[in-house]
């Protein structure tokens, strides 16, 4: 990791800001409409800033489209610009703490998780970048079947429109900017409105880096104005990270247009406890997998399936391990579940758990009403049902708070079956103490990722899902090439 600078308070400008970055400036917005970011642990306002509206968003368009279509950064060498992204990367390291803490102010992450996931991992995504553009294959002869040389290039996909979430703001925008910076893309990017700060310290480093103007440009607000930037003509593709149901709407408004997409959407991830697992490390994996960002999580595996024959054993470690883990002030460093984003997510996952216990499943910890010690704040207490059955709906729908549900199964083909039965298909894990089963178990779920004893992104490795959760992949050599068309170019052979 690397050497950040000595922490400092963080500063007024950067909670309230008058100004959206346009054409590499600070512009004022058309109308004076104000996003007010609340605090989801005192419910308080603590920041300010402007709500963009269609006209905001032709501004940035019309800026991103000359840089595009006129200005330098599109016809630059791919060595000039990871030398730019490179300075990006070097700027980022310093401020990795600002930006755990702004993201842990306006959306309420614990700080335990934000210093470990939503700054550190950004940066650790721009170095792989870097790495990945170096050896892509921008441009490669190949020798063609009919007497033809072709000359194969990946050449930037023109305008994205990148629109990020709210429960990883950063890691999802710098997702989709650092690649399409790679490939000379220009971007118009639309933080959501309970979460823009972050994107805006972004900008500061991309215009301290040298990035062109233009070349990036970012305007808060909410779903009217990201459905303006979807819609816009001078949008070439849109890079989207949200829920299914938005994603659907998405990706019909960009097949109709032929515009490019990549969607990465929703999940109801599976772990499936082999009879051999060891529960000890078991539930120190799922600690984590299952209530990352207080279970705000597209891959968090929130149906946990147990061999009948221990099923009573893991519904009890599993019960143990949320009723242990501390909830609170996302400020405090042993806070490990922190507060829903807002009151109506809160109202979300209580109303699920209300379903459950309709459904006919068991509330072994957690359940309804404020954890102890609490009075205020969007919080749920972590919860694990037990008796569920895989066609409940706790079980089938995206929950996306700190909400497990354990399901019996007999045989491993069942287990199989229940983590594939499912509209989604983003991640999955195994624990077993059998590395050689679990791969097994592992190449018949229908996922985008898994993970054998442990749950991760690797940003060598391509990330996204089957089915309903999404088209596309992010990371790796794939996620560039998603920000470029291909280009095939014949040349005679070489005479004689």
């Amino acid at each position: 990791m690397p050497q950040t600078q000595d922490h400092r308070p963080i500063s007024a400008d950067a909670l309230d800001r008058d100004s959206f970055y346009i054409d590499g400036r600070w512009a004022r917005p058309a109308t004076g409409d104000v996003i007010e970011v609340v605090s989801p642990h005192t419910e308080q306002v603590v920041a300010r800033v402007p709500e963009g509206r269609p006209a905001d968003i032709d501004a940035a368009v019309a800026a991103a489209r000359r840089a595009f279509d006129e200005g330098p950064w599109p016809r630059t060498s791919p060595a000039e610009r990871i030398e730019v992204v490179q300075r990006l990367s070097h700027l980022y390291a310093a401020r990795l703490g600002d930006m755990a803490e702004l993201i842990t102010i306006e959306m309420g992450s614990p700080t335990s998780f934000a210093n470990l996931a939503q700054s550190p991992a950004p940066w650790m995504q721009i170095e792989a970048f870097i790495a990945i553009a170096r050896d892509f294959p921008w441009e490669a002869a190949r020798p063609g079947v009919l007497g033809s040389e072709v000359l194969v290039r990946h050449e930037p996909v023109g305008v994205v429109a990148a629109i990020p979430p709210w429960n990883v703001p950063q890691f999802t925008l710098v997702s989709k900017v650092v690649p399409a910076l790679l490939a000379g893309c220009t971007v118009v990017a639309k933080p959501a409105p309970e979460s823009p700060l972050d994107a805006y310290l972004l900008a500061e480093l991309l215009d301290e880096a040298g990035v062109p103007p233009g070349v990036v440009n970012i305007v808060a607000g909410g779903r009217e104005t990201g459905a303006h930037l979807v819609a816009h003509p001078g949008i070439d593709k849109v890079a989207f990270t949200g829920s299914t149901a938005a994603g659907r709407t998405i990706g019909a408004l960009c097949g109709e247009q032929l515009k490019r997409c990549s969607l990465e959407l929703g999940g109801k991830s599976a772990a499936i406890v082999l009879d051999d697992a060891d529960l000890t490390a078991t539930m120190e994996g799922l600690r984590f997998t299952s209530f990352m960002n207080s279970g705000q999580a597209c891959v968090a595996q929130t149906r946990v399936l147990a061999p009948r024959s221990r099923y009573a054993e893991v519904v009890d470690a599993l019960a143990q391990t949320a009723a242990s883990m501390p909830v609170g002030d996302p400020a405090d460093p042993a806070t490990e579940v922190g507060p829903m984003v807002a009151r109506r997510q809160q109202e979300r996952v209580t109303s699920y758990i209300e379903i459950g216990l309709g459904e006919g499943a068991r509330v072994v910890t957690g359940g309804t009403g404020m954890p102890e010690g609490l009075d205020r704040g969007w919080y749920v207490r972590p919860t694990v049902f037990a008796d569920v059955d895989n066609r409940m709906r706790i079980a089938q729908e995206e929950i996306f708070g700190p909400v497990v549900s354990v399901i019996a199964y007999d045989g491993v083909d069942e287990a199989v079956r229940i983590a594939n039965d499912s509209d989604y298909g983003l991640a999955g894990t195994v624990w077993t103490a059998d590395v050689a089963a679990g791969l097994d178990v592992a190449r018949q779920v229908r996922t985008g990722t898994y993970g054998v004893n442990t749950y991760t992104m690797d940003f060598a490795a391509p990330f996204g899902g089957f089915k309903a959760s999404g088209l596309g992949r992010e990371f790796g050599p794939e996620g560039m090439a998603q920000y470029t068309e291909v280009k095939s170019i014949y040349t005679p052979p070489p005479a004689g």
